[in-house]
């Protein structure tokens, strides 16, 4: 091997690289673990939000002093952080959404909120066809609106787009394809309008390393937060449109009447089972009864008739010195009852004129109340026929966190020359009486006016609010207004605890499955497998080293990955091995053989296909792949990279030194001095058996695919999916009966990991929109479960900080529609590896025979792990769903299986290189060469996968478990299938 000395250079280099780029993760792993002893040592309850709260008090006090010295460099806790290796949500807790950008609303904007129908109906039919396409929102508008106008009106039009804010872009002789064109400019830049804010927003957030990125043209913006654990607050700043207004009130005096009439209208309304149905009707999220009531409405008895008062409770003022802004006040479980009922045409049709256009708006924040539950309070707003805020808050200049005279936080905002008139004015014609702030529909304040405020300032505040909370509310303000609501349609929360229990596990098996691999290797190879071992250190070191140097992210999956990459690192030495022993035993003196070994004649060859074939499949996964199936297919290239210069290399210098030096090197041991000699096994005499065997299977699990089905995951069907953990054993079958009557139908419940574990997913209220729908399905979970909850609060009930006992661990919700984009992405990831595998070996062996026999095998993988997946996912104490992790591992398999039958096409390549004909003995004789390597290789990643599937953590078996089916079953296709028929389509070719 020529520049051995560059090559030593090099791996000495990279190496010391790797270490010191790894070294930062320890020493912050250092001071996070004092961070945490530090928490522990305050905080007496384990409450997690108060750890989370003095780690950060300590955090904070070590951010910006020395920590680390290493001589030639000093680093603040900061500087180290920034350095660090990024690990996942799977990891170290966090939360991951996406969030979509609402189109419709852009739209509904730049038309000045336009009352022409054919717009509106245009609207309505382009809302409805999302749910069952994956074109963007603008095209299913214009289409359905080019359907609807006839020709007869122009999207140009006065009364649609052709309005005096955008004249300048749109005028009356434009053609709709134009307009569409200069819509879609002004949709993308509220959409980069959109992502500033919310970077800006994140900037101030306070986790490290967050990441925020833009999703193609579609509209939508993925952020992830690793190691949030307020999720509720980081929910907020998301979702948050920070759309300010000022309005006027009307107090509990204004409104008592009207609550007295309709509490008589909705018991009237709820006595009579056809006015519930208009109820029903008339309402936006009542689907039935039960929604409305929450229990069965008895309309013969009069003790048990619910009626408005059942629900919300009227601050009647008795007097003049009991005129307050706050109207009512609810539980916070029976905001969306009371909604309902305010909404109903009916009752509403019972306000005064002077109350005409009056909106309730609840609290941003709810109270303890006396019986336990959550109080909110309820405000009613001085609207108007537009719904237009005297003042809006785009007049604020500048917005900070300050304490008020009781040293209590507050937001103050200053306002610019048109707010200061705007709110002097307000203020004039409202002394002594009452003015709401309104942030999202949310009141944070409803103060007095004692005097004419003529300085452009004013403040927010609330009894209860937080430091954290008002620094929120003024970085909202501050970033500025979302140019149209942000909603979550993909979000995953992993809180802390799984987090770190995950990496526990991960750490735990990751390690156990090394230790199996650097045994298996010396006990077969002796000497020569230390030398291996050592070049898979190295190369672990250098995978690990340059997902720290480049920020890369870690994740469960890219563990699996990296471990993966370990079977292919030894496969490659396997094959190296192998080749020499074969010269040994053909005569050749050591140094001969090991020459041939390394060669492209020899083993070279058949590593770099196999390889190639592997990372062009990791190429398909990360173009297609989204989340953890990009962290897996990165670290899977990585390693592809570093194991294939580790193996023919690294290994080769040690070799080569013991070469030198006269060492005995005999590539196996009395262990396995013998195995796989003189084998001579007629592998195509038995394909018919074996044809008969695969054909079985594949026809059993297509039966039980088309009958039984599969269990898709979340991210395919969409829903939503809590993974709860109880201080008792539960019993699914039981916990499903009891949330069905919260949920409407029973969710699936499934035991996940311990029996104290479950992982409850359900599809109610899914395809309902709106930041609040999320709270509502939570607090059901939680009124659902509460009985198996002991004296666990709501509060500690949801996602987010360490849990001492019951809790929701984590959480994914996935909306429909992006559902089938995952799907189809997942799709077109199976079918273009297949694809660019097939060019490959086409163009690599020149003969369809060999593309077909891959391909053909690849095929019977992926519908015998499918199969396996049809008929098991009822049985398996661990989940069994098809998702992206699944994908990923077919995807893998497919890999895998396809490495596999590239080496054994290598050899048939080689042995029937300058004949004619391709016959049984030359195909045969090649099997038998390659059977060492293959069952070797196979024993070897199954090790390693094994290690994972036992030790690992929960949220990653089944992705194992289909690997190790893959693995099985693709060793067995490489023999009996892939083989046998590119032997097949050889004869025919030849034949004709």
């Amino acid at each position: 091997m020529q520049n051995k000395g560059l090559i030593k250079l090099f791996a000495i280099l990279f190496g010391l690289v790797s270490i010191y780029q790894l070294s930062f993760s320890f020493f912050a792993n250092k001071v996070e673990d004092s961070a945490k002893q530090y928490a522990k040592a305050n905080v007496s309850d384990n409450n997690g939000r108060a750890l989370a709260r003095y780690e950060r008090k300590y955090l904070d006090s070590v951010a910006n002093k020395e920590v680390v010295n290493l001589g030639f460099a000093k680093y603040s806790y900061n500087d180290i952080k920034d350095k660090e290796m990024n690990l996942g949500l799977d990891l170290k807790g966090g939360i991951n959404a996406i969030l979509q950008v609402s189109v419709k609303d852009i739209l509904i904007g730049l038309s000045n909120d336009s009352q022409n129908t054919t717009f509106k109906q245009a609207l309505k039919n382009a809302d409805e066809a999302q749910k069952n396409s994956q074109a963007n929102y603008l095209d299913l508008f214009y289409d359905e609106f080019e359907k609807l106008s006839n020709g007869n009106v122009k999207l140009s039009d006065p009364s649609i787009f052709g309005t005096k804010a955008l004249r300048d872009k749109i005028d009356f002789n434009k053609t709709n394809e134009q307009v569409k064109s200069t819509l879609q400019e002004e949709i993308n830049t509220s959409i980069n309008t959109a992502f500033e804010v919310l970077r800006s927003r994140i900037d101030k957030f306070g986790v490290v390393q967050p990441n925020i990125q833009r999703i193609g043209n579609s509209g939508r913006i993925q952020v992830e937060l690793p190691g949030a654990k307020d999720i509720d607050r980081a929910q907020k700043l998301l979702q948050s449109t920070a759309e300010l207004q000022f309005w006027e009130v009307h107090t509990n005096a204004d409104v008592q009447n009207f609550f007295f009439t309709a509490n008589a209208k909705v018991a009237e309304l709820l006595k009579d089972d056809s006015a519930v149905e208009e109820v029903k009707d008339t309402t936006k999220t009542a689907d039935n009864i039960d929604d409305l009531l929450g229990e069965s409405a008895d309309s013969t008895n009069v003790e048990t008739q619910k009626n408005l008062f059942t629900y919300l409770y009227p601050n009647v003022a008795r007097g003049p010195q009991e005129v307050s802004p706050l109207v009512a006040q609810a539980r916070v479980q029976d905001t969306a009852k009371v909604n309902n009922f305010l909404h109903n045409k009916e009752v509403r049709a019972l306000l005064p004129t002077n109350l005409k256009y009056t909106k309730f708006l609840w609290d941003y924040k709810a109270q303890p109340g006396a019986d336990g539950s959550e109080i909110i309070n309820l405000y009613a707003i001085k609207s108007n026929r537009k719904d237009k805020a005297p003042i809006d808050g785009d007049v604020i200049a500048d917005a900070k966190q300050e304490y008020d005279q009781m040293s209590k936080p507050v937001v103050s905002m200053l306002m610019n020359a048109s707010g200061t008139k705007q709110w002097a004015k307000m203020t004039a014609e409202n002394v002594g009486k009452f003015v709401a702030v309104v942030l999202d529909n949310y009141v944070y304040t409803a103060p007095s006016v004692n005097q004419v405020i003529s300085g452009g300032s004013t403040q927010i505040s609330g009894g209860s609010m937080t430091v954290t909370e008002a620094q929120d509310i003024a970085t909202v303000l501050k970033a500025g207004k979302l140019p149209a609501p942000a909603r979550a349609i993909q979000i995953e929360v992993v809180g802390p605890s799984l987090g770190k229990e995950s990496i526990d596990a991960s750490m735990w098996s990751f390690g156990l499955a090394i230790i199996l691999v650097l045994v298996w290797m010396f006990l077969y190879y002796g000497r020569a497998g230390i030398y291996a071992n050592i070049a898979l250190v190295v190369n672990i070191l250098f995978i690990f080293g340059i997902l720290a140097s480049f920020n890369s992210v870690l994740t469960l999956p890219g563990i699996a990955g990296i471990i993966l990459t370990i079977g292919m690192s030894v496969d490659a030495n396997v094959i190296i091995f192998e080749r020499i022993k074969e010269a040994l035993n053909g005569g050749k003196n050591l140094g001969d053989s090991v020459e041939e070994g390394f060669s492209i004649k020899g083993a070279l060859s058949a590593i770099i296909d196999a390889n190639i074939t592997t990372l062009l499949t990791g190429v398909i996964l990360y173009t297609f792949g989204t989340g953890p199936i990009k962290g897996f297919a990165l670290t899977l290239m990585i390693g592809i990279a570093t194991s294939l210069f580790t193996a023919v290399f690294i290994t080769r210098l040690f070799i080569d030194g013991a070469v030198a030096k006269g060492t005995s090197l005999p590539f196996n041991t009395g262990f396995s001095k013998n195995w796989f000699k003189n084998i001579n096994v007629e592998f195509l005499q038995k394909r018919k058996i074996a044809y008969i065997v695969s054909g079985f299977f594949i026809a059993v699990g297509l039966v039980s695919i088309f009958t039984v089905g599969l269990k898709q995951g979340v991210d395919f069907k969409g829903g939503r999916s809590y993974v709860v953990r109880f201080d008792e054993a539960m019993k699914g079958n039981e916990v499903a009966e009891e949330l069905k009557t919260v949920f409407g139908t029973a969710p699936e419940v499934k035991t996940y990991g311990s029996d104290h574990q479950l992982k409850i997913t359900t599809a109610f209220k899914i395809d309902e929109e709106g930041t609040e729908v999320d709270e509502e399905v939570q607090t059901a979970l939680y009124n659902g479960l509460k009985s198996h909850l002991g004296n666990t609060t709501y509060e500690d009930f949801k996602p987010g900080f360490e849990k001492a006992g019951n809790g929701i661990m984590s959480y994914m919700k996935v909306e429909p529609t992006i559902a089938d984009d995952i799907k189809q992405a997942a799709l077109w990831a199976v079918l273009g590896s297949l694809i660019v595998v097939f060019l490959y070996i086409l163009l690599r062996f020149r003969k369809m025979a060999y593309s077909i026999g891959a391909v053909v095998a690849v095929f019977h993988d992926v519908l015998v792990v499918l199969g396996v997946f049809s008929l098991l996912y009822k049985f398996m104490p661990f989940d069994m769903e098809i998702g992206q992790s699944f994908i990923a591992a077919i995807l893998t398999v497919v890999g895998y299986s396809l490495n596999d039958t590239v080496v054994i096409f290598d050899r048939i390549r080689e042995f029937t290189e300058g004949k004619n004909t391709v016959t049984a003995n030359l195909v045969n004789k090649a099997l038998c060469s390659t059977l060492g390597r293959t069952i070797n290789t196979s024993l070897t990643t199954l090790l390693v996968m094994l290690a994972i599937f036992f030790f690992g953590g929960d949220s990653i078996k089944g992705f194992m478990f289909a690997l190790i089916v893959g693995v099985v079953v693709g060793t067995y296709s490489s023999l009996f299938v892939a083989t046998p028929i590119m032997f097949d389509v050889s004869k025919k070719e030849e034949n004709k």
